[in-house]
């Protein structure tokens, strides 16, 4: 999960991968990635991005009626709160504008598991001056990896089945 601590890492793997950040988007729950990463709990039913740079803060950007899952965001980064959809896509292009970066997004649908991102989103975030690449490499990096737990847990089935 995003935090504080494994920011840097993750913002190392960016700068590594030649990457000026990771766009991560969500809308009703539609982006297992994003909300996982993020560690959004409950029901939002706006949209919402956060900007993670190879460099600097992470950004929120929000739904001012929608703070509450918000709640646990770190206090030393920013949440850009916004009403109407012309001040998302705005937030969102101060963002990206001009940058590489990934996303949830798989060129063609090859790689389903991380083809979240609505073309519709796609497209906003392009014509903001983005070039979005894939975030599969990302994601293989930081979420699909067991925790102590989950090895635990993977340990002892394992042995059930001997």
């Amino acid at each position: 999960m995003l935090n504080p601590k494994s920011v840097a890492s993750l913002q190392s793997a960016l700068r590594d991968a030649g990457m000026a950040g990771w766009l991560l988007y969500d809308f009703r729950g539609i982006n297992a990635i994003a909300s996982g990463l993020v560690g959004i709990k409950g029901f939002v039913s706006r949209r919402w991005f956060v900007w993670v740079p190879a460099q600097g803060t992470p950004v929120a950007i929000t739904h001012v009626i929608e703070q509450n899952p918000w709640h646990a965001w770190p206090a030393a980064w920013e949440n850009r709160q916004y009403v109407a959809w012309q001040a998302l896509e705005a937030e969102v292009a101060r963002c990206v504008k001009g940058k590489r970066i990934v996303m949830e997004y798989s060129p063609g649908d090859a790689v389903p598991y991380v083809d979240y991102v609505p073309a519709g989103i796609l497209e906003m975030v392009r014509a903001a001056g983005a070039t979005v690449e894939c975030s599969g490499d990302l994601v293989t990096q930081f979420l699909a990896v067991w925790n102590d737990e989950e090895r635990h847990t993977h340990c002892i089935a394992a042995e059930q089945l001997k």
